[in-house]
């Protein structure tokens, strides 16, 4: 079986974003060059630590001796991406992520599989369709600040008990000692 690839070099977009009301949310992540635009389906948690990753691996290319990589320590906000989701079709839900560097590109390379068939399984060796993005690093420093921000905008948590807080009212348990 072969994987069908769908490859974005040098994207003009690449973000994260939601549909729907904080607790009820969907999360999906769009990558577009020119008319080419891909949707995939993934959750709040897989979002938020693709953005936290994203970040480490910049704080530690930019923190080489002479930043050879030009790795801005802070977000070029002229990058932020803060425009609504394209429409959306999505492709496929998100199950396993990988995370590299390519520094021929000075990129961040990201590729996302497909979600299992039993729904509970990563399953990138026998996928057969995978989203391969190169990121160059002040587009993955915005990336990573917008869904850092997207991640944040959802219901407060409790202070009690550290669960969600729903606006129509929060039943607490503290956390057991």
């Amino acid at each position: 079986m072969s994987t069908r690839v769908h490859e974005f070099s040098w994207p003009d977009r690449v973000v994260v974003g939601v549909i729907g009301d904080p607790g009820s949310r969907a999360f999906y992540l769009q990558v577009r060059a020119a008319k080419q635009l891909v949707t995939l389906a993934l959750e709040k948690q897989q979002s938020a630590a693709l953005a936290e990753k994203i970040d480490e691996v910049l704080d530690q290319l930019g923190a080489v001796e002479g930043n050879p990589f030009s790795v801005p320590a802070g977000t070029p906000l002229e990058l932020v991406d803060n425009d609504p989701l394209e429409p959306v079709e999505v492709q496929f839900r998100i199950g396993a992520i990988s995370l590299g560097w390519d520094a021929t590109t000075s990129q961040i390379v990201i590729e996302l599989y497909p979600l299992g068939e039993d729904d509970d399984e990563d399953v990138p060796a026998d996928a057969d369709e995978m989203l391969l993005v190169r990121v160059p690093v002040g587009t993955a420093r915005a990336f990573a600040k917008r869904t850092r921000e997207i991640v944040a905008a959802g219901r407060p948590m409790c202070p009690m008990c550290g669960y969600p807080m729903d606006p129509e009212g929060h039943v607490c348990t503290p956390p057991e000692d």
